[in-house]
């Protein structure tokens, strides 16, 4: 098993997960499938927000197993919490598309509500 890398190693687009293959017998789902805001952070920035949930929240605690000091882990939580927010406003916008979409009449209702559901 290898690790699922979130950008494309040739030109760095962000991947979409478009099969699913059950490990136990095999049987595969093909589909386009939703990808959580965190699956779209670095490998870098998730392993950060497992360490934030492991620690409990505590800074101080992540300065000390980080080897580094407060401030620094300051910093990284501001950039993650930045890089959150870019994606929920970017999920905003993709969603405010889709219902102009809908209204025009360039994709149907029922697609533009799977197309949001997935956001």
């Amino acid at each position: 098993m290898s690790f699922v890398h979130n950008r494309c190693g040739y030109c760095g687009a962000s991947m979409r997960i478009t099969r699913l293959t059950c490990d136990d017998c095999g049987f595969a789902h093909a589909g386009d499938f939703h990808t959580p805001r965190l699956y779209r952070l670095s490998p870098e920035e998730q392993q950060f927000v497992e360490l934030f949930v492991l620690a409990s929240g505590s800074l101080k605690q992540m300065a000390e197993v980080l080897g580094v000091s407060y401030p620094t882990v300051r910093n990284r939580l501001d950039k993650l919490i930045q890089h959150l927010e870019d994606e929920r406003r970017s999920d905003e916008r993709r969603k405010q598309q889709i219902l102009d979409d809908v209204e025009a009449g360039r994709i149907s209702a029922k697609r533009g509500m799977r197309l949001i559901d997935g956001l």
